[in-house]
This record gives C-alpha cells, sequence and structure tokens, in this order.
C-alpha cells in the first residue's frame, strides 16, 4: 500500500441556499438532455473544451473567474461550490464521472482569488456576501434559473451555498449542502468535545501548544495534524486522491487564514461567528443535506437541519468524512443523483 501523502498545506474547507422563494413555472414534463451530436456540434467561435472565464464585477473593479461546463441539459444546470476558502475545483474532479453518466450539465468553478480564477489582494474582497454575489453573477452567465439551476456545495462551498440561497432562493431548483454545519461556533465546539478527544491526550497537547505559540509555520503542526485529523476525519482513502492532492497545492493561502483561520483543525478566522442556524426555516426549495459519520462536522447537526429547512432530505455516509464524495463515494453519489432526479421529476 502506498503511503498517505503527507506534504498537504494547511488547509480545507470551511472547510465545503435560502430565503423566501418566489413562484416558478409548473413544469409538467422533464426534458431529456440534448444529445451527443448536438454537445459536439461544431461552432463558429473558439473551442475551448467547455471552459470560460466569467467577467465578475465587485467594489474594487472587474475580474474574471475559471468555469468549466459539462454536458448540455436544459432542465439540470448545477454549480458546485468548492472549499477553502482559497482552494480550488480539483478535488471535487471526481463529479464528473457520475453526473456525465447522469446526462445533467454541471460546471466546475473556481471561485475569486483561487488559482485559475484571478487573484486580487485587497483582502476586504474575502467576504461572504462578496461571494454570494459573485455565484449570482456566475449563475446568470450560465443561462440557470429557478427551473433548472442546482447548487452542490461542499464545506466553505456549503456556507457559500446555504447564504446564497437566503438572499436568492428565487432562482434555485434545487440545494445540495454537503458536510457542512450552519453555525460555526457550534461546529467549533464539536471539534474540541468531540474530535480533539479522540486523539492521544499528547498529541492533542502539542497541537495545543504550538497553537497557542501561533506557529503555525512549524512544520510539525502538519505533521501532527495529517495523520492525527485530516486522515481521521478529512479523508480517509490510503492515498489522498490526485485532484485532493492539486487543490492542496493551490491553495490561496491568504484567503484561506483570513476567512477559516490557519488550520481546519477550529476556526479563528472571519467566518469564526458565522451562524445562519436560526435562519434555515427560510430555505423552501428541496434541500440535502449530508453528513458522515467520521466528519469533521458533527453528523446529528447535518440531520437536524435537514429537518429545520421546509423540505429537506438527509444523506448520511456511515464510512464517510469531510470528502465524503471520495471516501463513501457509492453512498454519496447515489444519493445526490437521487435526489437531483427526484427534484427534477417533481417526486420531491
Amino acid at each position: 500500500m502506498k503511503k498517505r501523502i503527507t506534504s498537504f498545506p494547511v488547509i480545507f474547507f470551511l472547510i465545503i441556499l435560502i430565503a423566501t422563494s418566489c413562484a416558478r413555472p409548473v413544469e409538467t414534463k422533464s426534458a431529456e438532455p440534448v444529445s451527443i451530436t448536438d454537445y459536439f456540434k461544431p461552432t463558429d467561435s473558439i473551442e475551448t473544451g467547455g471552459v470560460r472565464l466569467i467577467p465578475i464585477k465587485t467594489p474594487l473593479g472587474d475580474f474574471k473567474v475559471w468555469t468549466k461546463r459539462f454536458g448540455l441539459n436544459p432542465k439540470i444546470k448545477i454549480l458546485l461550490l468548492h472549499g477553502g476558502p482559497g482552494l480550488t475545483h480539483e478535488y471535487m474532479e471526481c463529479f464528473e464521472s457520475f453526473f456525465e453518466r447522469e446526462g445533467f450539465e454541471f460546471y466546475e468553478y473556481d471561485q475569486l482569488g483561487s488559482y485559475y480564477s484571478d487573484q486580487p489582494k485587497d483582502s476586504s474582497l474575502w467576504t461572504v456576501p462578496r461571494f454570494v454575489e459573485e455565484v449570482e453573477q456566475v449563475r446568470k452567465a450560465i443561462g440557470a434559473d429557478a427551473s433548472n439551476f442546482y447548487i452542490v456545495g461542499n464545506s466553505w462551498g456549503g456556507i457559500l451555498g446555504m447564504e446564497y440561497a437566503l438572499k436568492y432562493q428565487q432562482n434555485l431548483k434545487g440545494l445540495l449542502i454537503s458536510n457542512m454545519m450552519a453555525s460555526a461556533p457550534e461546529y467549533g465546539k464539536y471539534a474540541d468535545e468531540v474530535l480533539a478527544k479522540q486523539m492521544k491526550p499528547e498529541v492533542l497537547a502539542e497541537i495545543r501548544s504550538i497553537e497557542a505559540k501561533k506557529d503555525f509555520s512549524n512544520p510539525r503542526y502538519m505533521d501532527l495534524l495529517i495523520p492525527n485529523y485530516y486522515a481521521q476525519h478529512i479523508c480517509r482513502l490510503p492515498e489522498f486522491p490526485d485532484g485532493f492532492n492539486r487543490a492542496g497545492k493551490h491553495i490561496n493561502p491568504a484567503v484561506y487564514t483570513i476567512m477559516q483561520g490557519p488550520s481546519e483543525f477550529g476556526i479563528s478566522g472571519r467566518l469564526a461567528k458565522w451562524d445562519i442556524k436560526a435562519r434555515l426555516h427560510e430555505i423552501t426549495i428541496p434541500t440535502l443535506m449530508i453528513g458522515a459519520r467520521y466528519d469533521t462536522m458533527d453528523p446529528r447537526a447535518m440531520e437536524e437541519q435537514s429537518k429545520l429547512v421546509k423540505k429537506g432530505r438527509y444523506l448520511y455516509c456511515p464510512n464517510g468524512s469531510h470528502l465524503s464524495m471520495w471516501d463513501d463515494q457509492k453512498v454519496f453519489m447515489a444519493g445526490v443523483v437521487g435526489f437531483i432526479k427526484d427534484v427534477d421529476s417533481g417526486r420531491f
């Protein structure tokens, strides 16, 4: 067996949608995906393999964000929201195998500040409201609306997805939140009172000592976290997936540290007090909440969230962690695909 890669940088995702809905057109028939002939039909413009840099307006000027489209399906358009903040779409590439097989139209997307998109330096851009407006601009650019638009958000992407829904629910057909609690303080409490206690006392003591000194650049810090935390609660595969490793190499540490803090083991950045749990009842569109046994997020909280929204479903991954799309893939993908099909057909 190969050894687990241990050079993974300090990451992950908070690391990982919805206000009162407007009426949507009644749908009487689910359209089939566009044929493969139409999908590969030549055009008069330059072919890019689905890649498009979408212009984004911000308070500090205009920038571009990277997207890549797969498939053509006017009834199902899915936007993947990666974790971090400051990670990349790369660790979510596993969706390609499953969504393409189903004929879904979906978009990989690097948020502003991430590796494949523009990376402005002004830290005032790294706020939840600004990211929400970015997602809305991407939605318009891909031609999605309430008749076909789904968001799949993992970790920080789940925060972004829920926040987007609370403001722009009228533009969504379905929301999928993967491995993200609706309260950062409750997550911090779970990390301290449950996850930390699963570590060997001497390991935890050394980690806490390094944190107390704010010596996060000390190589020993990640040497301790990777086998004792990341390997247990972020991704439990014997070897981290290639896309996960590439996302780690490409992380924007400035964005990540400002918003999440220097480690996934707790939150100390701008997101530390983020909490929209009391507003989940405002989400009225079909919503899937995904939890996992070994996740950094409390799976019981994810189940509770599925009951706090107006029309929720819970998916539990018994062998999964924070990246259950990888380490409990069959359960995760079957639940995700089934939910999208049920919403599309009107069964849910």
